[in-house]
């Protein structure tokens, strides 16, 4: 019983109903003081219910068929005259309703006969009233609406100054991660100019091919897994030029997620990182791995290798301080990073499978 009553209480209709009782009594209220004031003789209980009775009816009355009228007031009116015209038209009919309503009431209380539409001196004396109030009534609502335009407008600028500033932010990102393993590779081609000529040139034309696609994805937040596994094993045929046998890499990815919408150059800082922290001084039998696996309605991304632990206070490099900025500003509290070094050192992210 309290559940349901409380749920009809949440009805807009309602609500608004149980308001215009209360603009009705305050009115009603307002009126008998001001007529005691007038004619000094005191307040009758009698006129005061009739008034408080006369102006509760007449309130729901103009806010009912007001609220009717609304409902199709988009095809019934061209422009803002012709909408004033219909509030001012919705007030008189209400105040007809209300007048006539209040009547009948009466008559069941003081058994009086009710004669419908037989009260035109009331029409005209109440409707003064009527239409001072409802005009104050209009300017409150034109006040609020305006209002409530301009909040809505300053909070669609805000929201376009965020999303601009996120985009900003991400391609502030992805433009310092080309730079950061360029740094890495010009050192490793200069180094094997004159001991390995043909794997520079190799490693030189893996670099231009990683450089030309990130160029021409620049402006873009997202791509599917296939296409990130592609830069990754890109990235990762450059290293093996560099490294040799010493370290063997593993990519593993569940085949339903090809098409997901991942981060761009999500892998590449972190499979890096691994390589110029973790596996620096491994000079054989190194391993480094990367899945990417499916759970519910999440994926998860281990980057794993066998090399040195992460250290008990770690100081996050670009590498890794890049992620964590990436993950915040595409998925805000809905990301997952854990780092470990027991039962096997790894790094897992995990983020929703919708961006």
């Amino acid at each position: 019983m309290a559940l349901t009553l409380k749920k009809i209480l949440r009805h807009r209709i309602v609500r608004q109903n149980i308001k215009y009782i209360g603009v009705g009594v305050l009115v009603g209220v307002s009126l008998s003081l001001l007529i005691a004031g007038l004619n000094g003789k005191g307040i009758a209980a009698r006129q005061v219910f009739f008034n408080i009775l006369f102006s509760i009816f007449i309130s729901l009355g103009i806010s009912n068929i007001f609220s009717i009228f609304q409902c199709y007031s988009s095809r019934l009116t061209r422009n803002f005259w012709q909408l004033i015209l219909l509030y001012y038209l919705c007030n008189i009919l209400g105040m007809i309703v209300g007048i006539e309503i209040s009547y009948f009431i009466i008559s069941l209380f003081y058994n009086i006969k009710y004669e419908a539409f037989n009260h035109l001196q009331d029409y005209r004396s109440i409707s003064v009233i009527v239409l001072i109030v409802g005009t104050i009534m209009l300017l409150y609502h034109l006040q609020k609406r305006n209002a409530e335009n301009a909040l809505k407008a300053k909070e669609a600028d805000l929201i376009k100054i965020n999303q601009l500033k996120t985009e900003a932010e991400l391609q502030a990102l992805q433009s310092k991660i080309n730079p950061h393993f360029l740094y890495n590779a010009l050192n490793a081609i200069t180094s094997l100019i004159h001991e390995d000529p043909d794997k520079a040139e190799d490693m030189t034309i893996k670099l231009s091919k990683l450089f030309r696609y990130s160029i021409n994805s620049q402006h873009e937040n997202f791509c599917s897994l296939q296409e990130e596994i592609d830069i990754l094993n890109t990235y990762l045929a450059i290293e093996k030029v560099r490294f040799g046998d010493r370290i063997n890499f593993d990519i593993d990815t569940d085949n339903t997620l090809s098409h997901m919408q991942f981060p761009r150059f999500l892998l590449q800082p972190l499979v890096e990182n691994a390589l110029k922290h973790g596996l620096k001084d491994t000079a054989e039998n190194g391993l480094l791995a990367v899945k990417v696996i499916k759970e519910d309605n999440q994926a998860h991304i281990f980057v794993r290798d066998n090399g040195s632990p992460f250290p008990t206070e770690l100081i996050a490099g670009y590498g890794l301080q890049s992620t964590f900025d990436k993950l915040t500003l595409l998925y805000p509290n809905s990301h997952e990073i854990e780092m470990s070094n027991e039962p096997i050192k790894q790094i897992k992210i995990t983020i929703p499978l919708s961006a």
